[in-house]
């Protein structure tokens, strides 16, 4: 699921001024927190993306810990 636009988040406060996936300027419709810092993206798609990776690397990362402690999901 997507994030929706979160109008707590702030463009001044954002880590980045540009986009880590295309490289041009972010926008305050897609603002994101992540690690406890705002992250900005050009569009929502940008910033949609970055949420599917986020996700599937700990769904990557809570399947190796289940593996190596030899538990079954």
């Amino acid at each position: 699921m997507a994030p929706a636009h979160d109008p707590t988040l702030r463009i001044e406060d954002a880590v980045n001024d540009l986009c880590p996936w295309s490289g041009k300027p972010i926008v305050a419709e897609a603002l994101t927190l992540y690690n406890g810092a705002v992250v900005g993206f050009c569009n929502t798609e940008c910033r949609d993306k970055f949420a599917r990776a986020i996700a599937s690397f700990e769904d990557a990362l809570r399947a190796r810990r289940v593996a190596n402690a030899g538990l079954h999901q």
